[in-house]
């Protein structure tokens, strides 16, 4: 599955890099890095990481969301 993180939104909040350090983590100058594909037994762990964002900068290939709010839905 894909990942797609818009870097123009993202802050570096690191609410994904809790949520699924196997895909996304910070650099030596804390800018965030992510994998740009995953295994599908990772899709738990992205959706939460996808829903954790307070810029909802993360979106995940295939992931379900509301077409009212544009949010990920688990």
């Amino acid at each position: 599955m894909r990942i797609h993180v818009d870097m123009d939104l993202c802050q570096s909040h690191g609410q994904c890099v809790f949520a699924a350090s196997e895909v996304f983590s910070f650099d030596d100058d804390d800018n965030l890095v992510h994998a740009e594909t995953a295994d599908e037994s990772l899709r738990d762990a992205l959706v939460k990481a996808a829903a954790a964002c307070p810029v909802r900068a993360i979106r995940i290939d295939g992931q379900a969301h509301d077409d009212a709010t544009g949010e990920a839905v688990a």
